[in-house]
């Protein structure tokens, strides 16, 4: 077992744990900071098959987990409400469904945006990718009848079969076993054909080319894929707070999801859960001293930067091992 095999179960017990400990001990608020950590961890997964595998920096993947998050709140408000959808298609607060619709839309988005923006590079690349995002954002600004830019309630969190996602450790559970398989899915990506010719095309694209595999393509199939991990985490985010607001669509949770893979380590298995932990317990125990708490996070991010190229994961278990 590595160094780094290690760390990762330990990373993972330890988000299993405090929030059971946090349960048992009344401290409810605790679980639901867990969960926080649990759902913006999935996010980034999202972000870390374009960024991590194929190298390619969106500043746009908010546009995704505000995608997801609307499709929770619109279905949930028309379920609410008992008035139809379009074409008289009937809302639901079913999460399961609920998340078949997020991640289709935000793949569908994902899709349309890679097929403009995957024509770029460098960049190019990430002020379109932010720009698209910018879009969307404006968009549901102005899209009074989902409570424009005052956002849209969720005046019940919506229903699992044969759980009650109203207590905060059952949805807990609920989020952490979804991003455990968000993460076990990136293993079998990077370690596939498609995941080889994907690294392969964020080191050379000219050689993947050259050998009949067209780099476009295979970037096209990631980003979209990264784009339904990040809707699926903008679904849960949404029920989480029970709201959803263009917040979720603007360009800082971008920058969020990739200082948390920068944080954590970037290509790494659980580089986006070690920087969504970090992130949101330095919120937490920096917020309540200061109100400039991010600049103790830039300072941090820097250090990370100039000093752990590898993130958190690479400081403590080395260099990753490419095979």
């Amino acid at each position: 077992m590595t160094r780094e095999t290690a760390f990762n179960i330990v990373i993972a017990l330890l988000l299993l744990a405090a929030p059971i400990a946090a349960n048992y001990a009344g401290e409810t608020f605790y679980v639901t900071l867990a969960t926080r950590i649990a759902i913006l961890s999935l996010a980034a997964v999202g972000l870390n098959i374009a960024l991590g595998l194929g190298g390619l920096v969106s500043f746009g993947h908010a546009a995704f987990f505000g995608v997801g998050g609307y499709a929770a709140g619109i279905l949930a408000s028309h379920a609410f409400a008992g008035t139809p959808l379009i074409f008289g298609l009937p809302g639901t607060q079913q999460m399961p469904v609920i998340w078949i619709v997020a991640v289709l839309f935000g793949g569908f988005a994902a899709f349309l945006i890679g097929l403009i923006t995957l024509r770029t590079a460098g960049v190019y690349f990430i002020m379109i990718t932010l720009a698209f995002a910018q879009m969307i954002f404006y968009f549901a600004i102005s899209w009074p009848a989902y409570g424009g830019e005052d956002g849209l309630p969720i005046y019940v969190r919506n229903q699992f079969p044969g759980l009650n996602t109203l207590n905060p450790l059952s949805y807990f559970l609920l989020c952490y076993a979804l991003l455990g398989l968000a993460l076990l899915l990136f293993r079998l990506l990077a370690d596939s054909r498609f995941g080889a010719a994907l690294q392969a095309t964020r080191q050379n694209d000219v050689r993947v080319a050259s050998v009949g595999i067209p780099p476009y393509r295979v970037r096209l199939i990631a980003f979209t894929i990264s784009g339904m991990f990040t809707a699926l985490a903008g679904a849960l985010f949404a029920d989480l707070n029970r709201f959803v607001s263009p917040s979720m669509l603007s360009w800082q949770m971008s920058g969020e999801l990739i200082v948390l893979i920068i944080l954590g380590g970037v290509g790494r298995l659980f580089g986006p859960v070690v920087g969504a932990a970090l992130y949101v317990l330095l919120e937490f125990w920096l917020g309540g001293i200061t109100e400039r708490w991010q600049f103790f996070l830039g300072l941090i991010l820097l250090g990370v930067v100039l000093f752990a190229r590898g993130g958190v994961i690479g400081l403590v278990a080395g260099r990753a091992r490419h095979g």
